[in-house]
């Protein structure tokens, strides 16, 4: 039987900006299959509502938000992913004979598949609502549907003609479950109050027991008894044929979800939103065993042909395989997921992060495997995000918590208490110093320290309403929030005051995000439209519209010409700027997608929401014209500072070459300030520099650079452009203050990387402490320009050995830099 999730799933969610990769690498071949138009990969298996058997065992089905995957038994390797509904599948069921597979789904209709091949047969289409069950009768000819039209509809297998509905003058609510009895001649139907029993050959009700918040039904394998399963986590055994109460079992301590008996009828499976799965004694009523591996609400059990080994799927991502007489674990099953509320990407592009309920997921980009899952929370994650430099992963839930964690171990930083209510957004400050997190019930952004973890102030208090969504502007100095009072705040965040109050949305605004310049502010809102704000004045530049239903997440390219936005019409929508015209639309998510963000290069755009899948979509298809550039010299498909790099390398080649922009002959400064100028016009210099930090040039070459062009006294356009561009890119590497950052990654093992900036030009030296303030190591980093050393190339690195080539031991330690007259002290960790 099956999991209730629906009602869980129409949540709105709540979003966060996230940072994509640039490039995909090989992955399991699961990722591959049955992809939309337009995607190249496919990072979850979505969640999980049903598990079935096939009758000779060989085969398992597994229904959810992605589709129906096939696996085999056997080997546990996936064989298939049925695609075709779209919205989430709610019920599967295999016909007797095992050639047929029937799914229902929320788009209401029925489809049966051919389980050899994974062909789609048929369409079944007369229900008006979701399908919430499907059954065979058990000779194959007829397929039951339970809705929430309130009808149960018999159909005829030979031809797919609707031929019976099955209904009473009580139906009056939605049918939950649907059973038919082995010997065919009943058809049990749950729904929130009653339980009904009809002869099947003349349609007539038989019976009808009044039980509140009924869940699941089935009958025994002899037909004479009938369980049902309760929201109130009983289980009530009748006597099928006269409608007498037999006996109630309790353990569960939640909701019964999914109940089974096993073939001989003997034995009784259930299983709770606790998480536990139960085996009972139908004759004596007693419980025979409790398996507890799963971590969170089991939706579903169904014990295998043969009765030896029982099968469950969880909400924690897992399907189980138990061996009955034992209950030990044969076999686990992952990849699946409980719906992604928020996605964020590493800086490197190499992990990806997505939230679900209770835990967080680090995915491995090139390969598509899981890497390993972050538990603590103990609510929905609504919100992750990576730090600048990729070290710390920073999670909001609504558990009231904001967590830090280890990007690389996965280990628990800190737990930051501090809201009353759920954490709706986190986002890290540019520099990745502090960390903003938003409270929905409470109506406060909090800051915190994310070096200590310590709560450093509350940035904004008392909002009109709830607080949806944060972001900072690309300087730091600015934060949006996004409100429930269809309003957008933009703040002061030295001083906490509303600089702006942004009307125009009609309803509740979900999503903020600033362009990459930081001149333009996107909302997404309820209302279905996106709004583009000047951020200086407060001013309305220009609405969107075009999706048919809310815009649950908004991010701008990198190059700030594109808009991407996830929508609850299930839709991803990518809008040119400068024109507001929708240019294209993705569809393949089968539910709402409440995050959206492009890859670095703005080649790559990636979605998820609640179907619990990450789909990676290829922009390079779309945007042919990217590749016809001449100033995209590595032909990567977008312009960006790694083309000044390589025309700088071939300063002097002559001939044919990809980096002579202007082709007359040789490569020069002139190539190089025809490709800043398109910078210029595409993106802003620090945006870029942050985005391409580690290939950047150093400030002593763009130096150069701009000293050659101003020389050349160039007056056209594009020039003048790209001169400019070069100044600010120079202004981006020439700090305001000296500063020493956190070192990454933080705990390490067994070597780290300190960054640090220069306002002004220095002697260097880096000291590392024990925590008793022994000195460890002396690093002589030599004189220092002006600049940014935060790159792997340009920080100081440290290989956690000390001064005679001994790797020190595990433990807290301090480094101190000495700059001139600047010194500053931070922590670090080795964990071994």
């Amino acid at each position: 039987m099956k999991v209730r999730l629906f009602s869980i799933f129409m949540i709105c969610v709540l979003f966060s900006t996230i940072h994509l990769l640039n490039t995909f690498g090989q992955s399991p071949e699961y990722t591959q299959f049955d992809l939309p138009d337009g995607a190249k990969a496919r990072l979850g298996k979505g969640w999980i509502s049903e598990i079935a058997y096939s009758p000779d065992g060989t085969r398992m089905a597994v229904a959810g938000s992605v589709g129906i995957w096939i696996y085999d038994v056997q080997t546990g390797e996936e064989r298939n992913l049925l695609i075709g509904h779209t919205e989430v599948v709610t019920s599967i069921a295999f016909s007797p004979e095992g050639q047929t597979l029937a799914s229902g789904s929320n788009d209401k209709t029925i489809r049966l598949w051919n389980v050899e091949t994974g062909e789609h047969k048929q369409t079944l289409a007369e229900h008006t609502d979701r399908i919430t069950s499907i059954s065979f009768s058990p000779e194959g000819q007829t397929l039951a549907s339970g809705s929430n039209d309130k009808t149960i509809r018999l159909w005829d297998m030979e031809t797919g003609e609707h031929k019976q509905t099955l209904t009473s003058v009580e139906l009056a609510l939605e049918i939950n479950d649907i059973s038919f009895s082995p010997n065919g001649e009943m058809l049990a139907g749950a729904s929130l109050s009653q339980i009904y029993v009809w002869d099947v050959a003349t349609g007539v009700l038989k019976q009808r027991f009044t039980r509140h918040l009924t869940s699941v039904v089935s009958f025994s394998s002899d037909s004479k008894t009938l369980a049902s399963g309760s929201h109130n986590g009983a289980i009530d055994l009748w006597d099928a044929e006269a409608g007498v109460h037999l006996r109630k079992l309790t353990a569960q301590t939640q909701s019964v979800m999914s109940i089974s008996f096993r073939p001989d009828g003997q034995a009784l499976a259930s299983g709770s939103g606790d998480g536990t799965i139960h085996l009972w004694n139908v004759s004596t009523g007693t419980q025979a065993q409790t398996l507890t591996k799963h971590t969170q609400s089991v939706s579903s059990v169904v014990f295998s042909p043969d009765g030896s080994t029982l099968a469950s799927g969880s909400w924690d991502g897992t399907i189980r395989f138990w061996d009955v007489s034992t209950g030990v674990t044969k076999q686990v099953l992952t990849g699946h997921t409980n719906g992604a509320r928020s996605i964020s990407f590493s800086p490197d592009g190499q992990m990806l992060a997505s939230s679900g309920r209770h835990e967080i997921q680090l995915w491995d980009v090139p390969s598509g495997l899981l890497k390993r899952t972050l538990t603590g929370h103990t609510n929905w994650v609504e919100s992750v995000v990576f730090s600048p430099e990729g070290s710390t992963l920073a999670s909001g839930s609504r558990d009231s918590t904001v967590r830090l964690w280890d990007a690389l171990t996965g280990a628990s930083l800190h737990t930051l208490i501090g809201h009353r209510y759920d954490v709706s957004s986190v986002v890290f400050s540019p520099k990745g110093l502090s960390l903003a997190s938003a409270g929905v019930r409470d109506r406060e952004v909090l800051l915190w320290d994310t070096d200590t973890g310590t709560r450093k102030r509350t940035l904004i208090a008392d909002t009109a309403d709830w607080v949806f969504n944060i972001s900072f502007s690309p300087e730091g100095q600015t934060l949006a929030s996004a409100g429930r009072d269809h309003s957008v705040g933009v703040w002061d965040v030295s001083t906490g005051v509303r600089l702006h109050t942004l009307i125009g949305h009609t309803e509740a605004v979900y999503n903020v995000c600033f362009s990459p310049d930081g001149s333009t502010l996107a909302s997404g809102s309820g209302d279905g439209t996106i709004r583009l704000w000047d951020t200086d004045t407060g001013a309305h530049k220009r609405v969107l519209t075009g999706h048919t239903d809310g815009v649950l997440s908004v991010s701008f390219s990198p190059d700030g010409s594109t808009l991407a936005s996830g929508s609850a019409d299930h839709s991803v929508g990518v809008w040119d700027i400068s024109t507001g015209v929708l240019s294209h639309t993705f569809t393949g998510h089968t539910d709402i997608v409440s995050s959206v963000s492009f890859s670095p290069k703005g080649q790559t755009l990636a979605s998820g929401g609640g179907d619990g899948a990450v789909l990676l979509w290829d922009l390079t298809l779309m945007l042919p014209e990217h590749q016809r550039r001449t100033e995209d010299i590595n032909a990567d498909g977008v312009v960006n500072i790694q083309d000044l790099v390589l025309i700088a390398s071939n300063f002097g080649a002559i001939g044919e070459n990809a980096a002579d922009v202007n082709r007359d002959g040789t490569v020069n400064i002139r190539d190089l300030i025809q490709v800043a100028g398109q910078l210029g016009a595409d993106a802003a210099a620090p945006s870029v520099f942050k985005r391409d930090r580690e290939i950047a040039p150093t400030r002593a070459e763009i130096e150069k650079w701009l000293t050659q062009a101003q020389q050349l006294n160039l007056t056209d356009a594009i020039s003048q452009r790209g001169i400019r561009f070069l100044a600010q890119l120079l202004l981006a590497l020439t700090p305001q203050e000296t500063a020493l950052l956190a070192n990454y990654p933080n705990p390490f093992n067994p070597e780290t990387w300190i960054p640090y900036q220069l306002a002004k030009p220095a002697d260097v030296t880096l000291r590392i402490y024990t925590i008793d303030g022994s000195l460890v190591r002396m690093l002589s980093l030599g004189h220092k320009a002006v600049g940014i050393y935060q790159s792997r190339n340009r920080a100081a690195y440290w290989d956690g050995k000390n001064a005679v080539g001994e790797p020190v031991a595990s433990g807290v330690y301090f480094y101190t830099l000495t700059a001139g007259n600047f010194i500053a002290t931070r922590k670090m960790l080795i964990r071994k």
